[in-house]
């Protein structure tokens, strides 16, 4: 009946019929090999650590992401974050476990909302992407951080990003040694090392990040 009175449109090419139909759902652009080793950005051979991650502390020990964040899968997210769309959920799962190896973690997690914006929204993608990988992939979903409220890391800086959630995330005493943390989109980083860091000072020893999209300067 809901699509009767709202029919349904795909997100990127505005086809009827679902929110993403089979050839957007084909033509999202996957992340292939080679790829840095840490930082997970395409490069033109293998490498343990790029430019963008080369004399950086990271808290992470690697990062996977599903896509590369252009204009068709800045439309999906946008839609699934902003207009509330959360069958694309799905969409965004079944492409990050094709792509992504699962990584060896003894549970998944997520980067929190920030609290305004999560009320706001009324649902969490990244929480939904992390219960459905590890749903995939058979691994418990625990959500031990926390996050206090912050500036939207949209239009900052790189320097900016790391100031904007330095000391944003908490985490519960003694989370399980190795974690997953799942996030949307990888930008700059800061959000990931940042919710890694917190992690780690709460006792995790090894934090994996995955993210269906990545952005590629």
């Amino acid at each position: 009946m809901l699509d009767l009175l709202l029919p349904q449109r795909c997100v990127v090419c505005s086809l009827g019929g679902t929110q993403l139909c089979g050839a957007c759902l084909d033509r999202l652009p996957r992340i292939e090999p080679p790829r840095c080793e840490r930082c997970g950005l395409p490069t033109a051979w293998p490498v343990h650590r790029c430019r963008e991650c080369a004399g950086r502390r990271l808290a992470f020990a690697s990062v996977r992401s599903a896509v590369h964040y252009d204009d068709a899968v800045r439309s999906l997210v946008a839609a699934w974050k902003e207009r509330g769309l959360r069958r694309l959920a799905a969409a965004a799962v079944s492409v990050t476990v094709e792509v992504v190896p699962q990584p060896h973690a003894e549970a998944v997690t997520f980067v929190p909302p920030d609290p305004e914006r999560g009320l706001r929204r009324g649902h969490h993608p990244p929480r939904e992407l992390a219960k459905g990988l590890a749903n995939e992939w058979e691994v418990p979903l625990v959500a031990p951080l926390r996050r206090c409220a912050s500036k939207r890391q949209r239009g900052l800086s790189r320097t900016e990003r790391r100031r904007n959630v330095a000391r944003v995330f908490s985490a519960g005493a003694d989370p399980p040694r190795s974690l997953l943390l799942v996030d949307d989109v990888f930008t700059s980083g800061a959000t990931a090392n940042a919710a890694a860091s917190a992690l780690r000072t709460a006792g995790a020893k090894r934090i994996d990040v995955v993210t269906f999209a990545r952005v590629v300067r």
